[in-house]
């Protein structure tokens, strides 16, 4: 049972700035804790919003007057057009006209929600680098602003925050208290957070750096260099989840970017992709992502590196999902996921790497439509099915998940079809030679897909081990369960099968 979240808003504060005929009613309202924002525009009426609806605060349209109420009780504004209330998390924003004036209101309501960091606190102890991602206003700012406190006053650790627009520690030069200990270092416009990033590694001696929202190349760039310093780094980045992070050419070097990598064909065929594909460039910076799904909600990626090295060989990676129930009970599970490849091109999705003939969690794989390029259709159906291959031969090269092709015929000529269908090569249109190419392909997928099975065991087996919990691994058939039994007992583990094929998979628990 996790202890019960307190929630501190200094609401009294932001009504004390509002016109007396926007007050009263806002704090008459019986959802006033629940409040987002109040939004003032000039000509339209004053509203109150909240995470389902929007009410009406006044019967007629907001006035120059009322506007110019709330920004003389505010500090001032700066470049971005942000406010705040000292020592509050309220951030009060700016919409001017042409001529400078202020025309609208965004006063958001700015809350420290204390124990929001208990479903992760086994991650934020480890002293790994830690990165958060999700949508806007799902909660990141949110926790951060706890984990640097937990860091500081229950751990002990020196935090800086690096506080871009004072989202995390609040306007003012005294932070707010939900940092706790943590100190906080202003920076003065967002061209200069990556500055600020390195003057706080160089002369304060920080353990932990705490930064919110990495956005430009120059503060990716600034985050490695303190992760290289053996300082301990926890932010959060732009984008919803990592495949997001993974397509962005800015940040993807938060998790070891990504070039690409040109293969030998031995090399090539027994791995069963292209000539050409991804692969991870560097050591991440941040050694686990989190995916923030809602506030009670979170994907976790717990090695960056592994996790990325799958997805971009097509395969899928183990993810560990944590939710809070309603009575603060925390629950675990793991489930597959994988790039859908829509951002990172060729050699990336998930069909350029997919074998032939191969069941998936009891399913026939889609990359089944072989196009015929320079070699005989004959002998490419007579070669599947002599395999037993389930799949087919198309006659339209848009449609193939992979161009089977006579060498000289790619090279006089150039490529066909998608640029995601994946590229196998003949040197001479001879039934052997169609019928050994498509083999291997068989073969050394098969062989990848067993790597993977096994490696998931072992990963279930180290978590078993340390937190005593059952683990359910992904469905796999019969020959690759039996290796997942074996690796399990080696480890004085047990394990049963359940479930019912072709979901029928491998459960790993203590004796």
């Amino acid at each position: 049972m996790t202890p019960e979240q307190r929630v501190t808003d200094n609401i009294e504060q932001l009504l004390e700035i509002l016109p007396a005929r926007v007050r009263r009613p806002l704090a008459e309202h019986a959802q006033l804790e629940e409040l987002l924002e109040i939004v003032m525009d000039l000509g339209r009426p004053v509203e109150a919003r909240f995470p389902q609806h929007f009410d009406a605060l006044t019967p007629d349209a907001c006035t120059s007057e009322d506007l110019k109420y709330v920004t003389s009780r505010v500090g001032e504004f700066d470049r971005d057009n942000r406010a705040g209330i000292e020592r509050t998390l309220h951030r009060i924003s700016g919409i001017r006209n042409r001529r400078g004036e202020v025309v609208g209101l965004t006063c958001r309501v700015g809350r420290a929600v204390y124990g929001t960091i208990d479903i992760i606190r086994d991650l934020v102890e480890t002293g790994r680098n830690i990165l958060f991602l999700g949508r806007p206003g799902v909660g990141k700012t949110t926790r951060l602003r706890e984990v640097a406190r937990v860091l500081g006053d229950e751990l002990d650790k020196r935090v800086i925050v690096v506080d871009t627009n004072n989202e995390i520690a609040g306007d003012g030069d005294i932070p707010h208290p939900g940092i706790g200990r943590a100190r906080r270092m202003q920076v003065p416009n967002n061209r200069q957070q990556h500055d600020v990033m390195i003057e706080a590694v160089e002369n304060h001696m920080p353990e932990v750096i705490v930064i919110d929202e990495i956005g430009t190349e120059a503060e990716t760039a600034a985050a490695r260099t303190i992760a290289e310093r053996g300082v301990q780094l926890v932010g959060t980045a732009h984008g919803n989840d990592l495949e997001n992070l993974l397509s962005n050419p800015t940040l993807m070097d938060l998790v070891g970017g990504v070039h690409a990598v040109t293969l030998g064909d031995e090399e090539a065929r027994r791995r069963g992709t292209q000539k050409t594909v991804l692969e991870r460039k560097a050591p991440p910076t941040f050694d686990t992502v989190i995916e923030i799904e809602d506030k009670d909600r979170l994907a976790i990626h717990h090695d960056t590196a592994l996790c990325v090295d799958r997805l971009l060989r097509g395969e899928a990676a183990s993810v560990e999902a944590r939710w809070r129930e309603p009575d603060y009970s925390v629950h675990k599970t793991t489930r597959p996921v994988r790039l859908t490849g829509s951002a990172l091109g060729r050699g990336a999705t998930e069909k350029a790497q997919l074998p032939l003939g191969i069941e998936e969690e009891g399913t026939r794989l889609s990359a089944g439509r072989i196009y015929p390029y320079g070699v005989s259709r004959r002998k490419v159906e007579k070669a599947l099915q002599d395999m037993g291959s389930p799949a087919v031969v198309t006659r339209n090269a848009e449609e193939a998940d992979l161009i089977l092709a006579l060498e000289n015929r790619l090279r006089t000529e150039g490529p066909v079809g998608r640029r995601d269908a994946q590229v196998l090569t003949v040197r001479s249109n001879t039934q052997t030679q169609i019928k050994a190419a498509l083999s291997d392909l068989a073969t050394a997928t098969e062989a990848a897909r067993e790597g993977y099975a096994l490696q998931e065991a072992r990963e279930a087996v180290e978590r078993v081990v340390a937190t005593g919990e059952p683990e359910e691994l992904l469905p796999q058939n019969s020959y690759l369960r039996r290796l997942q039994h074996e690796l399990a007992a080696q480890h004085h583990l047990e394990s049963r099968s359940v479930g019912r094929e072709p979901r029928r998979r491998v459960k790993v628990m203590r004796g």
